[in-house]
């Protein structure tokens, strides 16, 4: 009977995980010029990393000029980067306007999308900002290769002796699997309406 319970733990731990990591498609709108993004429109690219984060959260303004280096770095690589503010309209700080503001004043060269009822976020079961999710394409699908921090001190960039997104995004060029697949963000919490 043991060795029964054993057998159906594990199928359910394995079906649990494969669900993790399938990615539907999502349609969100560009702050900075009102264009539609999809998730299916950057299938091509080597990898995506949506960036979830806010424009009031001071872990997230710590962040911002570590992920515009790394969007240097990485974009030649065919790598894509994409803000999602899950509080735009929830904040008068988190506003389309504001956005606009921040994006021209730090020179962002990425998108920066507005979930405004929140459905993305929470179905990457989003809980700071910021937070991290790499996706990887392929024949059968997006998948999320790594998600979690930038690295592991918002404080002091030169600090952070644990690059976690830098050292995903190199595993990925060389066409190897993250490692740590995951890590725990540290941020701001994520403010979900109706919870």
């Amino acid at each position: 009977m043991k060795r029964y319970l054993v057998i159906v733990t594990l199928f359910l731990l394995a079906l649990t995980t494969a669900k993790a990591q399938r990615v539907d498609d999502f349609t969100l709108i560009n702050a900075v010029d009102g264009q539609e993004y999809t998730l299916e429109q950057f299938n091509k690219q080597t990898a995506l990393v949506l960036v979830f984060t806010g424009l009031n959260c001071p872990f997230s303004r710590l962040y911002e000029d570590r992920l515009i280096a790394l969007h240097n770095t990485f974009s030649a690589q065919n790598i894509s980067f994409v803000l999602i503010n899950p509080l735009v309209g929830f904040d008068e700080e988190e506003s389309e306007e504001k956005i606009k503001q921040r994006v021209e004043s730090k020179g962002m060269k990425f998108p920066f999308l507005m979930d405004v009822s929140q459905e993305v976020s929470r179905s990457f079961e989003i809980t700071k900002l910021p937070e991290v999710v790499v996706i990887t394409f392929s024949p059968t699908g997006a998948s999320i290769a790594y998600r979690g921090a930038i690295d592991n001190n918002p404080q002091v960039a030169a600090n952070a002796n644990l690059k976690y997104l830098e050292n995903a995004l190199t595993s990925i060029t060389n066409r190897r699997n993250p490692s740590p697949a995951s890590s725990r963000p540290v941020g701001c919490n994520v403010r979900y309406v109706g919870f």
